[in-house]
């Protein structure tokens, strides 16, 4: 039977996984439960990678109805990853399946665009870091086509799924900061970049931020989860690295922040945007946080790369649970083979293991022989990557930093932990593990007077989620060395 405390369903969507969860949030608790998690599989057509956002929709109305059986639900909040879009027609029908941001189609688009908008005038105007799969690239390699002759409309993956709860159209902030699209200075969409470009400005829809209404469910909505008709939907911090930044569990400014998942978001959080030629030059983004605040950071691979390597031994037919390969790792030779997280030939899905190998040999190293030393590759390359990128941030942006919050899956990843800690020579506080819906739920509560301002929702995790810290081991001098090998700080 439902609760009579009021609940929160948290829509969490990442780029392998989806779930829904349920919290309950007030100034003196905060609880979490896990109601309902699904597959997320990209499908390959023959016109690209595309989501399978249809039954991502699906598996949203499936878990809607298992928190509306399970708590007193009145309201839901949709984080997602960032920069993938759907189209709509001028009837609010989707155009297609949304492309999956790995797809090639975007290959060589940037290059392409510097004849009209210059990568430095770009970066002026949105401060975003450069990914070839950026919105603004998607749209440009979707120019000429019948959709987007036609569309009326684009939506972001958790906007989409929004509109088809509400009904309702806008474009939350904080994912609205990812597409090269908007202008990180004014928090608005940039007319400048439209009009260069030749996007209709109508294209984009009015801004929403953190915490502002964004419709109720649609009766035929209310109907199929069971929930009540108009249960409010809530706009949370919908791009999920920005609601895993809310949950972080910091007591003051001098902090880092590794949201670490397929993806590892390693930044810090500013008042204002740093855009300058050596912040461009070292890549780093500017994306709108909670409460007009800054997620400066630089994206990294992640721990993409481990999981692909473990779904390829998986289809070899070879051992891949990773508590006993992590238990390898551990064994294994430090530093005997290092890779650089970010270089392209990791993007796409595939043979991760033979890219390692390939890598290696192309950089004049053994490649790692063994299970176990393949993954000592990984999470050491990758503990040198937040290296780099910690040290990076703090000189660009003039911050001391005194301890790193590793939040998110990767949390729970102990050996992961313990080399970032050595590898940045600076304590790891490790979780919450579940940082992003955590984020969720608390925006949707302080938007229902719950909760207070995000001080208050950092010291609530502090004081309620289970946290395991990290000293460094003090080994910098070989940390440093490894560094070198592979062109890092």
């Amino acid at each position: 039977m439902p609760t009579a405390r009021p609940s929160f369903a948290a829509v969490d969507l990442g780029a392998t996984s989806g779930r829904v969860m349920v919290g309950q949030a007030d100034a003196g608790s905060l609880r979490l439960t896990e109601v309902h998690r699904f597959a997320n599989r990209p499908v390959g057509l023959p016109d690209g990678l595309r989501w399978d956002v249809l039954g991502l929709y699906g598996d949203v109305l499936d878990g809607l109805a298992r928190a509306g059986r399970e708590a007193d639900v009145v309201s839901v909040g949709i984080d997602s990853w960032a920069v993938d879009y759907g189209l709509l027609d001028a009837t609010g029908r989707l155009l297609g399946s949304p492309h999956h941001y790995r797809d090639s189609r975007t290959e060589g688009v940037a290059q392409r665009l510097e004849a009209v908008l210059p990568a430095k005038e770009l970066y002026a105007v949105t401060g975003l870091q450069h990914l070839p799969f950026n919105t603004v690239f998607q749209l440009a390699a979707e120019a000429g086509t019948p959709q987007r002759d036609i569309a009326r409309t684009l939506l972001m993956i958790p906007d989409l799924l929004t509109y088809w709860l509400t009904g309702s159209v806008g474009a939350e902030a904080t994912n609205a900061s990812t597409t090269g699209l908007f202008d990180a200075r004014k928090a608005a969409w940039s007319h400048t970049v439209l009009d260069r470009l030749g996007i209709p400005r109508g294209l984009l829809p009015p801004l929403r931020f953190p915490g502002d209404p964004a419709g109720t469910l649609r009766p035929a909505v209310a109907a199929a989860t069971g929930l009540p008709g108009g249960t409010p939907v809530t706009a949370v911090a919908s791009h999920d690295t920005a609601s895993a930044v809310v949950a972080v569990p910091a007591a003051d400014e001098h902090f880092a922040y590794i949201s670490c998942g397929t993806w590892s978001l390693a930044g810090l959080e500013l008042p204002e945007p740093v855009i300058d030629e050596p912040a461009r030059a070292a890549n780093f983004t500017n994306e709108r946080g909670v409460d007009g605040t800054i997620r400066f950071l630089r994206n990294i691979m992640g721990l993409w790369l481990l999981t692909e390597t473990l779904r390829t031994w998986r289809a070899d037919g070879r051992p891949a649970e990773l508590e006993p390969l992590l238990e390898q790792a551990a064994a294994a030779e430090p530093f005997a083979a290092l890779v650089d997280p970010d270089d392209p030939s990791f993007l796409p899905p595939g043979d991760m293991p033979g890219r390692i190998a390939a890598y290696c040999e192309r950089t004049g190293q053994r490649p790692p022989s063994g299970q176990g030393a393949v993954v000592r590759c990984i999470l050491e390359s990758l503990a040198l990557a937040h290296r780099a990128t910690l040290a990076d941030a703090a000189e660009l942006a003039g911050r001391e930093v005194r301890v790193v919050h590793l939040v998110g899956g990767g949390s729970r990843n102990e050996l992961l932990c313990r080399l970032t800690a050595d590898a940045t020579g600076l304590p790891v506080v490790a979780g919450p593990a579940e940082a992003t819906a955590l984020g969720n739920v608390l925006v949707q509560a302080r938007a229902y007077g719950l909760v207070a301002d995000v001080r208050a929702m950092r010291a609530l995790v502090a004081r309620s989620q289970p946290l395991r810290r990290y000293e460094p081991s003090g080994a910098q001098r070989a940390w440093a060395a490894a560094a070198a090998r592979v062109g890092l700080r």
